[in-house]
């Protein structure tokens, strides 16, 4: 029953897009029909109206039946919720939507034009959200190329069918080289699931939408070609080989990652002399010096610290002196012996530099009275003075 219901339902909605088919014109609208993503990522899809709508008010629209559809986000007035982005690009006659934090709800939409008193231009296209890896996906789906340079683009898919590279409008390269707009393009196989193709000599004109497709299942790809200003002019020029450098835009045209893609690179040398190159080498030359001084009064100043230090040897000077009195020629007369012993220090000096001291050691000792005839014993006294 449930297949009878949904058979019946893809017939209407096949009747009703024929109806704007032929009503409207196959060209009112041209979009991509149905895109592979990841749940929780972001996809813009460009949608390209014809000319005499620049002025009118474009529209996202959700809904599998274009009579049930609700707003999403409309360029007069913008989702505040953040969830849908619009922009209008009237140069080229496309506006952009952007739908961001994908769930398995977000599958059906419309791409409108708003006819004033009239029926709106609506183009259907449809998401496959899945949780695992989309069957056909780029790596950045914003890309910068350069003028006169290359640019490669990888479309990773899992799926079979034909594999081909189109313009959103414009033609389709199907075999492995043709060309857009006068573009050279040429494509291969880099491996079983990675479908390459690189535009070679790129104009500005080459800026807009494009696209990769595997059978049923397209990715889009906003290509920017703007003037390589990372190289500087010189008066000499080695030639090598070209550098591309890719990288990936917001969905609000915000710079969000790069990624670089080498097919080449220019070397450029300088034969003038530049002043400026010698400033680091003066400076650190400079700074070289001041260290050598520094650490040179640091070691004299410990090398006269530890000269003060030394502790001079005193002078010495020493006295000797020896009296000694003549003895008397009678045995039994008295005697008295004298010592005397003189010593003289002069000009001693401390290890904390003190002033100059003398000092004087006197020692005296003195015997008296020895024995008397009557056979008494005397006294002796010692003296001794310092």
């Amino acid at each position: 029953m449930f297949e009878v219901y949904s058979l019946t339902g893809m017939a209407a909605h096949l009747i009703i897009l024929l109806l704007f088919s032929v009503l409207k014109g196959v060209h009112s609208i041209t979009t991509v029909s149905k895109v592979s993503v990841k749940a929780g990522k972001s996809i813009s899809i460009p949608c390209l109206y014809e000319s005499q709508y620049i002025n009118h008010v474009k529209y996202l629209c959700e809904g599998y039946y274009w009579n049930f559809c609700r707003y999403a986000v409309k360029t007069n007035k913008p989702d505040p919720s953040g969830k849908y982005l619009i922009s209008d690009d009237k140069k080229q006659n496309i506006f952009t939507v952007t739908i961001n934090q994908l769930t398995n709800e977000n599958t059906d939409y419309w791409c409108v034009v708003e006819i004033n008193n009239g029926e709106d231009y609506p183009q259907y296209f449809h998401l496959s959200v899945t949780r695992g890896t989309p069957s056909l996906y780029v790596d950045h789906q914003r890309i910068t190329g350069y003028i006169g340079e290359s640019i490669t683009i990888r479309c990773n898919h899992s799926n079979s069918g034909e594999m081909k590279w189109c313009r959103l409008g414009r033609n389709c390269v199907t075999g492995s080289s043709g060309s857009i707009d006068g573009t050279t393009v040429t494509t291969h196989m880099s491996d079983p699931n990675v479908f390459t193709v690189t535009m070679s000599g790129l104009r500005s004109k080459d800026s807009g939408w494009y696209w990769c497709a595997k059978a049923d299942i397209q990715i889009p790809v906003y290509l920017t070609v703007t003037e390589n200003t990372t190289t500087t002019p010189t008066t000499a020029t080695t030639s090598t080989t070209i550098s591309t450098t890719i990288h990936t835009v917001a969905e609000n045209g915000t710079m969000e990652q790069g990624k670089t893609s080498t097919i080449g690179e220019n070397k450029q040398h300088r034969d003038s002399f530049a002043p400026r190159i010698l400033i680091i080498p003066l400076s650190v030359l400079i700074w070289i010096v001041i260290v050598v001084l520094f650490i040179w009064f640091i070691l004299r100043h410990k090398q006269r610290k530890a000269d003060s230090s030394v502790t001079p040897t005193a002078e010495e000077e020493i006295i000797y002196s020896d009296v000694r009195p003549k003895k008397r020629s009678l045995a039994k007369v008295d005697k008295e012996v004298t010592y005397s012993e003189v010593r003289l220090y002069k000009k001693g000096k401390s290890s904390f530099a003190e002033s100059e001291t003398e000092i004087l050691y006197s020692s005296v000792v003195r015997k008296q009275r020895m024995k008397r005839g009557d056979g008494k014993d005397t006294g002796v006294t010692l003296e001794h003075i310092s």
